[in-house]
């Protein structure tokens, strides 16, 4: 299940483009290692989700469709 802390393995539906993101904290956002934010519109369309399904998230293009391909959580950094 996607929580705070998790890092979440994402397809894009529409282009099948592979990404992974590290959800944190406000202070700790940094996009260049792909950690976002827990109040990003991103993250809040994460939160709750498990392997397979499908995240609607509304972005400055329109609402992306993402499927949550895994959830894993790491030690430190």
């Amino acid at each position: 299940k996607v929580v705070f802390g998790a890092t979440v393995d994402l397809v894009d539906v529409e282009n099948e483009k592979k990404v992974s993101y590290r959800i944190v904290g406000e202070a700790e956002a940094d996009l260049k290692r792909r950690w976002i934010s827990i109040t990003s519109p991103l993250a809040r369309g994460l939160i709750g989700k498990v392997v397979g399904d499908v995240a609607n998230v509304q972005s400055p293009g329109g609402v992306r469709e993402y499927e949550i391909t895994a959830v894993s959580f790491e030690d430190g950094e």
